[in-house]
């Protein structure tokens, strides 16, 4: 009769040992983890109870998963505690004489999400000659352990200490085959074209115009089928440090400068440029990766007093991240990185410190909700009693976020899976299905 309870009560902890005494997650749910878009794929679960304080399921939650974009919500969680309300867009010094700057990382420069551009502003009504300094910048133009292949996507745009246009140029290519007239533009945003050093090759196996370019200097070329096109694109830009910057903005005649005036932080002026969850917002909407990674670097420029990501990275995780279950593996601010490897519990533990520390009204403006941002066409059923982070890679999709039940009850959540190898949306699908029954339910 005891090998007997003992036999019923082993088969209790395989079928329900992911789970946490009390839980309320039902048979349905535990189909998630057998969904055939899941097959052969590595998945953990944690789900926390912020009213009682305890996991009410956990399934691989200490296991280490590449988060993809789930990374910017340490990113986000960064800047809330030491960005304050506003960006600060530039430093300056006035002397009789000169003007000296000191760039800060800002993205908001003339970039199209903000039609108000006070360092713009700034700069175009000062009337004495300037000097600008890159010391402050010590880090590179592309993130550790980006893949080669991204480096002509919109996606992966340089990073630099004065980011302009978003380090992204936009692209538009016409071709008329009965006439053989070929035209192309390479813009920003409402600039004219002034991009240099544009070829044309005749590709007829292409279905559409495929651009090239060079990762030094802005010349691009274009292969193009033999077929009537038009055709737009955003192609990221080589940013030379300030340099393009300085040359976008018209100003040739400024001294660029690796030392500034020796003088105290606090005798240069802040300018600010926007709301700090302005930014924010369509970082996390759209998950955008060039926000995200110059965000960690105006982080780590106002904590430490210059732009570096292992620096920064290094500081928080042993400061403000000691208490994280599990001590990550962070590499870049976006999560473009295949070196990023956090637990399901590290991102309910940030879920919680933002929600502690933030409010969860600020988190549920910031964070897209159902059918919003990249939740587009997902969690409509669910509405805005869902606020979350998505993230993808080739063979990721994670989802990580708040859940407010239709008992009242908030709950913190993670779901990482990795190493799938069918369609990512099939993927999406499992998880919603999975969170919209916990929604209902619990």
């Amino acid at each position: 009769m005891a090998k007997r309870y003992f036999f019923i009560y082993l088969l209790l902890l395989i079928g329900f040992g992911a789970c946490s005494p009390g839980h309320k997650v039902t048979k349905a749910e535990h189909h998630f983890l057998q969904d055939t878009a899941l097959r052969n794929a590595h998945a953990g679960i944690s789900i926390y109870d912020a009213a009682k304080n305890r996991y009410v399921y956990n399934y691989q939650g200490d296991h280490y998963f590449t988060p993809a974009s789930n990374t910017k919500l340490f990113t986000c969680y960064a800047a809330m505690k030491y960005l304050g309300d506003s960006i600060i867009g530039l430093r300056y010094y006035e002397s009789p004489d000169t003007l000296y700057l000191l760039p800060t990382g800002d993205p908001t420069l003339l970039y199209y999400d903000f039609t108000i551009n006070p360092v713009f502003d700034f700069l175009k009504s000062n009337p004495k000659p300037v000097s600008i300094s890159d010391a402050y910048w010590k880090d590179k133009r592309w993130g550790e352990g980006w893949s080669w292949d991204d480096y002509m996507d919109d996606y992966m745009a340089e990073r630099n200490p004065m980011p302009i246009y978003g380090n992204i140029a936009h692209t538009t290519f016409t071709y008329d085959s009965a006439a053989g007239i070929t035209t192309s533009s390479f813009h920003f945003s409402q600039t004219p074209d002034i991009t240099k050093g544009v070829s044309y090759t005749v590709n007829p196996d292409l279905k559409k115009p495929a651009v090239f370019r060079s990762t030094d200097v802005d010349s691009f070329s274009i292969a193009y089928p033999l077929n009537n096109i038009n055709w737009q694109n955003d192609v990221p830009f080589t940013t030379h440090g300030i340099n393009t910057a300085v040359h976008l903005l018209g100003n040739e005649g400024w001294v660029i400068s690796h030392n500034p005036p020796a003088l105290p932080l606090t005798a240069y002026k802040k300018l600010y440029s926007q709301s700090l969850d302005s930014m924010l917002k369509p970082m996390m909407h759209r998950s955008d990766n060039f926000y995200a990674e110059q965000t960690l670097l105006m982080v780590g420029n106002e904590l430490l007093g210059y732009m570096n990501d292992a620096a920064i990275i290094d500081t928080l995780l042993k400061t403000d991240l000691k208490d994280m279950p599990q001590k990550p593996s962070w590499a870049d601010g976006s999560g473009l990185s295949r070196f990023n490897l956090f637990t399901p519990e590290d991102i309910v533990t940030l879920l919680l410190k933002m929600k502690n520390e933030f409010g969860v009204e600020r988190m549920h403006n910031i964070l897209p909700k159902g059918n919003t941002g990249t939740l587009e066409g997902l969690y409509i059923k669910t509405g805005n009693d869902i606020f979350a982070k998505t993230g993808t890679l080739n063979g990721v999709v994670a989802l990580s976020g708040y859940l407010k039940c239709k008992s009242g009850k908030l709950l913190l959540f993670s779901v990482l899976v990795n190493n799938h190898t069918g369609r990512a949306s099939a993927v999406r699908r499992a998880i919603e299905k999975f969170i919209t029954s916990i929604w209902e339910k619990y």
